[in-house]
């Protein structure tokens, strides 16, 4: 099914935020821009309209504005006054930006100076006008199609607030004017979403943080197609509505990915298949603050764990991957755990009392993946469902590698003599003589009572003997 709902674009250049639709389904995520369109008779400018406006003795000429120059933005129609001049033209809405008045352009024109050539145009005023798609929202213009309004407005305007021209203006018209009836081939225009931006869920991935830091957008993220493309930073009016698009977005994400592993195991071994697959950020080492974390795509396959810079998507790509690890050799640790989904509010919260102190890490959902000598990968997820998938996807996929590897056998020095130590999945630890192939211990799975190691070269085991009941240490 498909979730629709009303949210901001912000732009982190200008600062500004402009409302848009959202419209998600299965596999795509559609940004749309509210327009005015032509849907019958002849439309000679695509982008402007010119309407001529009747002022009336009672009403004026039925509209209020907004913005100027003085704010970096044009003077845009705020509100249209039902049955009134401006309503009965057809032709005018909520969001129109005025181009010119009476001939004059007023682009570059402020408030004032617009309110007064309009209050002063006489008894027939002819506006071009061009609606503005990215109206930003600190005009506060109503969305959708215009509808009945209070205004209460004084002489005094200010561009942030609604100059009022349905009151009685300088109108030296006694009798009422009749509305001019539309002609036959007179273009009639509509309000409309249209759809200006796709991004394909497939393999794309989401974020909440701004670019590589720990900084945590509030109430906002932005979901990258796999191609790069990106919805730019959406902003949600709550916390509550943030979280059910991250949680929904996230959902198809992960739907589209999982049938993206059906198709690549139908051409894989059964003991080569995709166990788990997905976008990670990696905590870079020794960078600065600036760039702390670079996206990654991680894999669980066959007997190897992956890291990629960018998603295989053929067979060949598997063998591109920066780094392959085998499983038996990978240690998988999850070091935050924030239980509810929604909890990145706490989150926000966390980072604000926590900020004094030196945390090795200020993101929620984090991973470690200890590889061969010590050496670590650090992760980060952006929902806690997603951190738990990959800690049951690792344990599988590790599980499954130590049963198909079945055994183990390892050179090794006991008491002074060069052993062999073999770990087998069914019998458990035995130690041989390497010549004689004597075998000096056994013991199962189940007798080991606790293990250590100094990081380096020893490991120590501590057994339980079935006769005795006695811990024995090797």
């Amino acid at each position: 099914q498909t979730k629709t709902s009303i949210a901001l674009l912000y732009d982190e250049v200008s600062e500004n935020a402009y409302d848009i639709r959202l419209k998600l389904t299965k596999e795509v995520l559609t940004i749309q821009k509210q327009d005015v369109i032509c849907v019958s008779g002849s439309d000679h400018s695509a982008n402007h309209r010119t309407v001529t406006l009747r002022r009336q003795p009672v009403g004026g000429l039925g509209l209020s504005i907004k913005g100027g120059a003085e704010h970096k933005v044009p003077v845009v129609v705020s509100k249209i006054f039902k049955d009134q001049a401006a309503d009965q033209t057809g032709m005018l809405f909520i969001g129109d930006a005025i181009i010119q008045v009476n001939g004059i352009n007023v682009e570059s024109a402020t408030h004032e100076e617009v309110v007064h050539l309009l209050r002063n145009a006489g008894d027939e005023v002819t506006i071009t006008v061009q609606y503005l798609r990215e109206a930003p929202s600190f005009l506060k213009l109503p969305l959708g199609s215009p509808g009945p309004s209070s205004d209460h407005s004084s002489g005094a305007s200010s561009p942030l607030f609604d100059s009022g021209l349905h009151l009685n203006g300088n109108s030296t018209n006694t009798a009422p004017s009749s509305p001019s009836s539309p002609i036959a081939n007179e273009p009639k225009y509509e309000k409309r979403w249209l759809d200006t931006l796709s991004v394909p869920l497939s393999m794309a991935r989401i974020s909440r943080y701004k670019a590589g830091t720990d900084k945590l957008r509030s109430n906002a993220f932005e979901v990258l197609a796999l191609d790069g493309v990106s919805t730019g930073i959406l902003q949600f009016y709550t916390a509550q509505e943030s979280a059910d698009w991250l949680r929904a977005i996230s959902t198809n994400i992960s739907d589209l990915t999982l049938q993206n592993m059906k198709m690549a195991n139908k051409c894989c071994s059964p003991s080569d298949q995709v166990i788990h697959m997905g976008w990670v950020n990696e905590r870079l080492e020794g960078t600065d603050s600036s760039q702390l974390y670079k996206f990654k795509f991680l894999a669980l396959k066959g007997s190897s764990f992956y890291i990629f810079s960018t998603p295989p998507v053929s067979t060949l790509d598997w063998v591109r991957a920066e780094k392959i690890y085998n499983l038996c050799e990978v240690l998988f640790k999850i070091h935050k755990l924030w239980l509810a989904d929604d909890c990145w509010l706490q989150a926000n919260l966390y980072l604000g009392i926590h900020q004094d102190f030196d945390l090795e890490d200020q993101r929620p959902y984090c991973f470690s993946v200890m590889v061969g000598h010590g050496k670590s990968h650090y992760f980060n997820v952006e929902l806690g469902s997603e951190l738990a998938v990959w800690e049951k996807s690792f344990q599988r996929a590790i599980f499954l590698e130590v049963q198909r590897t079945g055994s183990k056998t390892y050179m090794c020095s006991w008491q002074g003599d060069t052993l062999c130590f073999t770990v087998d999945f069914a019998l458990g630890f035995t130690c041989f003589d390497s010549k004689t192939k004597n075998v000096l211990w056994r013991f199962k799975f189940s007798q080991l009572k606790g293990s250590s190691d100094d990081g380096k070269t020893r490991v120590k085991l501590l057994f339980q003997n079935l006769d005795t009941k006695q811990i024995e240490t090797k």
